[in-house]
């Protein structure tokens, strides 16, 4: 535990750094980037990849969301490298105001449902302003997949699972964007008996432009007190971006399967060395 606190502290250390040698973004800035003294476009879409990125929908804006993971493609042509045990979530969001989000999403992953809400509390601005941006999010999901005729002691409350994250990024570039995401998990049940209801997660995320409508993207969630004996990984995704008019459209490979915060953060069962990967993607519309 000790060794997992260090290196979480020494990125901190080198992010921090980073905010501060960084060469003057707004230099390079182009005009699209600029808005009411603040860093716009630090990330396209909602989500990194997994993780949330630091970007909100506007004041009356409504976004749509569908997220589709298909099975592990180590299935071969017998599963058709996935398709057969795809897994969905569709997520509603919206604007209350610039800062300001609640959403709402089901995925078809153990028949979950989650709300959440997105605040930011700073905005990376011009020169003087703040070096970040820093979003807030929480969610609750529910497990609507749980049998009372297996687990006859079940409660409403077992089903319920709580996010906490803050969300942490910086635009260096207008290529290159970072976030952290620490993270707070808790499950009111957990079937190792020997893994802690409350678990802590450091994310770390980014993107980098590659050309006007394409970026590459990337998140990692590093679990700090999952149990030794876990069947469950630490979640990685590699992917890209496409802009497309009123959308946003991410290509994924992920070795979690689930899209929905507590899902992602606590499930992910593949291990990306053994092929146990799931590719995806997220199409995100604007109303």
């Amino acid at each position: 535990m000790v060794k997992l606190k260090t290196a979480c502290l020494i990125f901190v250390l080198i992010f921090s750094s980073l905010v501060y040698a960084q060469e003057d973004l707004f230099n390079e800035i182009d005009t699209d980037s600029v808005l009411n003294k603040h860093v716009s476009a630090v990330f396209k879409g909602l989500k990194i990849i997994n993780f949330e990125s630091t970007k909100l929908a506007s004041k009356e804006e409504f976004y749509f969301v569908v997220s589709h993971r298909f099975g592990s493609v180590k299935g071969g042509f017998k599963e058709l490298f996935g398709l057969d045990q795809a897994a969905t979530r569709l997520n509603f969001i919206y604007g209350i105001s610039n800062s300001l989000n609640v959403g709402f999403s089901r995925s078809s992953y153990q028949k979950t449902y989650e709300i959440s809400l997105k605040y930011r509390v700073l905005q990376q601005g011009l020169k003087g302003g703040s070096p970040v941006t820093i979003v807030g999010f929480n969610s609750i999901s529910v497990n609507t997949f749980l049998d009372e005729a297996f687990l006859p002691e079940l409660e409403f409350n077992d089903r319920l699972s709580y996010v906490s994250q803050l969300l942490i990024s910086r635009k260096f570039s207008k290529k290159l964007s970072l976030e952290l995401m620490p993270t707070l998990v808790h499950e009111n049940l957990v079937k190792n008996s020997k893994q802690d209801n409350t678990q802590y997660v450091m994310g770390i995320g980014g993107r980098c432009k590659i050309t006007k409508r394409l970026s590459l993207n990337c998140d990692y969630g590093y679990h700090l007190n999952r149990d030794n004996n876990s069947i469950y990984k630490n979640n990685l995704a590699v992917g890209v971006d496409i802009e497309t008019g009123g959308h946003v459209f991410q290509l994924q490979f992920s070795n979690a399967q689930p899209s929905f915060e507590s899902g992602y953060l606590t499930k992910a069962t593949g291990d990306w060395g053994n092929s146990e990967i799931f590719f995806g993607f997220n199409l995100s519309r604007v109303f």
